[in-house]
């Protein structure tokens, strides 16, 4: 025995050494990707690309920049993004431990008395009590060979769900730093309105008045007095609906800088423009998307994970051999407890194999494989996704900024439509419905070309966004 017990030992070590993997090995799928983006502009194409990793910077706007950092720092659902990829990280460690041999530590006492009228036959009238004591201390060892690879497809599958874990909290990433970015422009785009509503309200007060008096000589109707009275009001029913917009996105933003509503509210009520963008943006290749892009990198893991849970299902296929062995310390007298005579000791090698489960395992086997299609299907949809968002997001950004200089070239014209339409009619050529509507005109101008600027920076986020910026893939750690 004390030979066999090395040789047992050293053939388990060799199978679990050499033993196979059963199931698929896992290879990235390949997906047919464009050669170029249909709607990017070709002088954007012709640039180098932008370093995407902190493409906020663009904006130049030192408060935006602030936002975002404290944004990365405290907000609650990237520290429990966080916590995930630490719980990842211990599961992986709880599954590895299955492919090492485990050994328990124990000892006992006891004492116990054997009755003496329990005693059968003659002995039971003269049965004697005996008490009785146990030392007992030692070890117990367990290991199960992993022959067919079933733990270590586990193994394979937790390392996929660490990473898949990290492209997780990436693309919370990603989509933080664009809502951040959009809370942000709606308050400067909101302060802007405001700024125009205000401008226009004090020039209808004006004209308020200068009707007034023409009315008070005689030179005018009361309907043109109503009149003017009725779009003022308008104008100004305007503005709080404007501040409430402005006030929501402060308390939004709050929320995800992990602040209680209304602590930056003064931080962010001094007005400020709404930032300058580009007029071009290099979007790189579509091929870059697959390396960028947090949710592609995460559905591909998840596809790498299935793919090796398909082998953690087919080993159960396959015998599982087992080494067990106990050594340890036994006497019922403390005196001689270390003496050579108390040790006991045991090893032997197990082997269990399903004979029959009703097809259990093989029912198994193919709802693995059905998920490794789901999964196989979910990464395609993220590739054919991200290339629509991007299409969609350069076509929105371009064509908003083409719609902007309209909205400019509207303003320019209204407000010379507005200045003739008030000199005709001081002079009595024209009825006062002229400069009602020349100034409800170019109150719309001015606010539609507001919210094109605003669109135009929030189109510009949501391309930025489409294209996976906001960490670094190349960096060590991946932010």
């Amino acid at each position: 025995m004390n030979r066999l017990f090395p040789l047992v030992f050293s053939a388990m070590l060799l199978l679990a050494l050499h033993g196979c993997m059963v199931g698929p090995n896992y290879r990235q799928p390949e997906t047919p990707v464009p050669s170029g983006w249909i709607e990017a502009s070709e002088d954007a194409e012709a640039q180098a690309p932008l370093d995407l990793s902190r493409w906020w910077t663009v904006f130049n706007d030192p408060q935006l920049d602030s936002l975002i950092r404290r944004a990365i720092l405290f907000n609650k659902d990237l520290k429990a993004a966080e916590a995930r990829i630490r719980e990842a990280r211990a599961q992986r460690g709880l599954i590895a431990a299955g492919l090492y041999p485990h050994v328990d530590a124990s000892g006992s006492y006891s004492r116990s008395r054997t009755s003496g009228n329990a005693q059968s036959g003659s002995s039971r009238a003269g049965g004697e009590v005996n008490d009785k004591d146990l030392f007992e201390a030692g070890f117990d060892a367990g290991w199960e060979i992993d022959l067919f690879g079933g733990t270590r497809r586990q193994v394979e599958a937790a390392n996929a769900d660490i990473q898949a874990s990290r492209e997780s909290r990436r693309d919370l990433l990603v989509s933080l730093l664009a809502e951040v970015s959009r809370d942000y422009l709606q308050i400067r785009g909101n302060q802007l309105r405001l700024d125009i509503a205000r401008r226009n309200i004090a020039s209808q007060q004006h004209t308020l008045e200068l009707v007034k008096t023409r009315y008070e000589a005689g030179l005018s109707s009361e309907l043109d007095v109503a009149q003017a009275k009725a779009q003022l009001s308008s104008t100004e029913a305007q503005v709080p609906l404007l501040e409430a917009e402005m006030r929501q996105a402060v308390y939004r933003l709050g929320v995800l800088l992990a602040q209680h509503p209304g602590e930056i509210l003064d931080e962010l009520s001094k007005e400020a423009p709404i930032p300058a963008t580009p007029p071009e943006v290099p979007a790189g290749l579509p091929s870059d998307l697959l390396r960028r892009r947090p949710d592609i990198r995460l559905a591909e893991r998840e596809l790498a994970a299935q793919t090796a849970r398909i082998g953690v299902a087919t080993a159960e296929l396959f015998p599982r051999f087992s080494l067990t062995g106990a050594l340890g310390l036994q006497s019922v007298s403390a005196s001689d407890f270390f003496t050579s005579g108390s040790r006991f000791w045991s090893v032997g090698p197990t082997v269990r194999w399903p004979v029959f489960d009703a097809g259990r395992i093989r029912a198994n086997i193919q709802v693995q494989n059905a998920r490794q299609e789901q999964a196989l299907a979910q990464y395609e949809k993220a590739v054919l996704k991200s290339f629509a968002e991007v299409e969609s997001a350069l076509v929105a950004y371009y064509r908003e900024q083409s719609a902007r200089r309209s909205y400019a070239e509207a303003v320019d014209a209204t407000e010379r439509a507005v200045e003739i339409a008030n000199e005709l009619y001081t002079q009595g050529l024209v009825d006062f419905l002229n400069v009602l509507i020349n100034q409800r005109g170019l109150y719309q101008s001015q606010d539609q070309l507001a919210q094109s600027e605003q669109r135009v920076a929030t189109d510009l986020v949501a391309l930025y966004k489409a294209l996976g910026g906001g960490w670094n893939p190349d960096s060590p750690d991946g932010n």
